[in-house]
């Protein structure tokens, strides 16, 4: 860069100046002042407030429901692998483990889920979507997440020892 140097136009530059030139000619708005555009934001007292707090209430607890469902996947995974080692009938791994999926408690991750399906929408301030008389769709997805249970562990640990072996 040529720090307040100008430079020569270039063939290039001259014709799109000279079709720049002759679209202003025939513009309508030519020589009026250009209407002035609002912006559908406006930075106000409570969102500096806000910002200053760090992540709200639903980040915390959108963080520790994650959290909570990596840890009961790592435990759940340990428990699947040690099942299947300990039990070498596949019929009498598969019951021990539908026996454990039913079992498994998963009370503190799903009152998180609870709660945050009742209260995010007010707290992050959805909007409505006036069609489906619904809040908006989160990165393309509802913001309502289920809660845990044997079928969940199933879905991700099959109760079958062949999968379950490293």
């Amino acid at each position: 860069m040529g720090q307040g140097a100008t430079r020569p136009e270039t063939p290039r530059e001259r014709r799109e100046r000279e079709v720049l030139d002759a679209d202003l000619e025939s513009s309508p708005v030519r020589g009026q002042p250009l209407p002035q555009r609002l912006r559908n934001f406006r930075p106000d007292g409570e969102s500096a407030v806000r910002a200053l707090d760090g992540p709200t209430v639903w980040m915390r607890r959108l963080r520790a429901i994650e959290d909570a469902v990596d840890q009961h996947e790592r435990r759940l995974g340990e428990a699947w692998h040690r099942l299947a080692e300990e039990l070498a009938d596949p019929a009498e791994f598969a019951g021990a483990w539908r026996e454990l999926a039913d079992g498994w408690n998963f009370r503190e991750v799903n009152h998180l889920i609870e709660r945050h399906n009742c209260n995010f929408p007010a707290e992050a301030r959805l909007p409505m979507d006036p069609r489906t008389r619904d809040f908006v769709r989160v990165n393309g997805r509802s913001y309502l997440r289920e809660p845990l249970d044997a079928g969940w562990i199933l879905d991700r640990f099959p109760p079958y020892r062949e999968a379950a072996l490293p």
